[in-house]
């Protein structure tokens, strides 16, 4: 584990973090994000690494599952060091024989049971992190035949709706906290068009969050945008290809 998630977003982790609830971490996030938003941060040439990151942080710990993988993992994180730390130089030597002597009699190894539950931990973690970025870039599926959808720019058979004739590596998925103003389609496109022209907006207008999707004139497009960060200090836009590369 090299990341702890709780850090990221300037709070405390260990058992404090696991008791503290969503708004207070969805708090904390927005607190972070206008500090560490791009604009903000023009002479910091790692600036949009360490927001995409506060991004990937705030999801992981807003998602039940993923969270409570991740507290697992810094439970068994904090229950190795305790051991540790209780052990002077001297009971470490007589320990480290003796876990040899188990080892060496087919004993379980109880250094070597925690690490096995430490990795089976950090690979249920990743697996959930996996599902939360296929979960973003697949929900553009179904958005185009929802009732509640806003769609601007070109018509015909072959509109972002359906997927029909549209090239998806050409499709960007957009998303954002239902908070404020949020986005229009024409403010969509006044924002992307800065990456290339702008072909079919389909915004999504459901009560929990703000999402939509850009289609652009080109993948070149596409790659511009992802590498960018758009939106309102407080209240940016998350931006990824509805089919990831």
């Amino acid at each position: 584990m090299d990341v702890d998630h709780y850090n990221v977003l300037g709070l405390p982790s260990g058992e404090e973090g696991a008791n503290l609830t969503q708004k207070e971490i969805t708090k904390a996030y927005r607190e972070k994000a206008r500090d560490l938003h791009p604009d903000k941060r023009k002479d910091d040439p790692n600036a949009h690494e360490n927001f995409i990151k506060l991004k990937s942080s705030y999801e992981i710990l807003v998602d039940e599952k993923a969270r409570k993988l991740f507290d697992d993992l810094l439970r068994v994180k904090r229950e190795q060091q305790r051991r540790f730390a209780q052990q002077d130089s001297k009971r470490r030597k007589m320990m480290s024989d003796l876990e040899d002597r188990e080892r060496a009699s087919f004993a379980p190894d109880p250094a070597m049971k925690a690490k096995e539950e430490e990795e089976r931990i950090a690979r249920k973690l990743k697996e959930e992190i996996a599902r939360i970025r296929a979960m973003q870039a697949n929900k553009g599926a179904s958005m185009g035949t929802g009732s509640g959808q806003e769609k601007v720019g070109r018509e015909g058979n072959s509109g972002v709706g359906g997927h029909v004739g549209v090239d998806k590596e050409r499709v960007l998925k957009v998303s954002w906290e239902k908070i404020g103003e949020g986005y229009t389609a024409e403010k969509l496109r006044e924002l992307f068009s800065r990456f290339g022209e702008v072909e079919d907006i389909v915004v999504n207008s459901s009560k929990k969050k703000g999402s939509a999707l850009v289609v652009m004139a080109t993948k070149h497009a596409v790659d511009a945008a992802t590498g960018s960060v758009s939106g309102n200090l407080d209240n940016p836009l998350l931006v990824v290809p509805l089919k990831p590369s």
